[in-house]
């Protein structure tokens, strides 16, 4: 698989040990930066992974951020973009199987670097699950399709 990976300033030991990791496992993997630990704004980062996924240039990302929630917000407003923030395992394997999700999220500050290569292993290891999930993956990118709430 080729995966993207950004993070900021405060999650740069996590992105290093999970994009080894990865690598370690056979895939092509993509750093966006930051490559020092100089302080960034994580909405840059999360931008430039979106763009990346956004144009096919890899198959998954992996977004880190100190809480997760600030990278995810900016990849979420890529309507390409299916951004998961997860903290073990299943939330993981879940967020591929039911959601389609194409990136990873995970806050530096919160979550180990052993707990983290094992979400992002399992996620991208986790095919779609297609079925009674597909309809609602769709209305995630194309909210006009939704149904109207009564």
């Amino acid at each position: 698989m080729r995966i993207a990976i950004a993070s900021d300033h405060a999650a740069l030991e996590l992105k290093s040990a999970i994009g080894s990791h990865l690598a370690d496992l056979g895939h092509q993997i993509n750093d966006l930066g930051p490559h020092d630990g100089a302080s960034v704004d994580y909405p840059d980062y999360g931008y430039r992974l979106a763009g990346v996924i956004a144009s096919g240039a890899a198959d998954f990302g992996v977004a880190l951020c100190g809480s997760g929630i600030g990278i995810s917000i900016a990849v979420n407003r890529h309507p390409a973009c299916r951004a998961a923030l997860v903290s073990e395992p299943l939330s993981a394997k879940l967020a591929r199987e039911h959601n389609d999700a194409n990136v990873i999220v995970m806050g530096g500050r919160l979550i180990g670097a052993e707990m983290a290569k094992a979400c992002a292993e399992i996620f991208v290891a986790t095919p779609f699950g297609e079925g009674r999930h597909t309809r609602r993956v769709d209305k995630l990118s194309h909210p006009n399709i939704a149904e109207e709430t009564p």
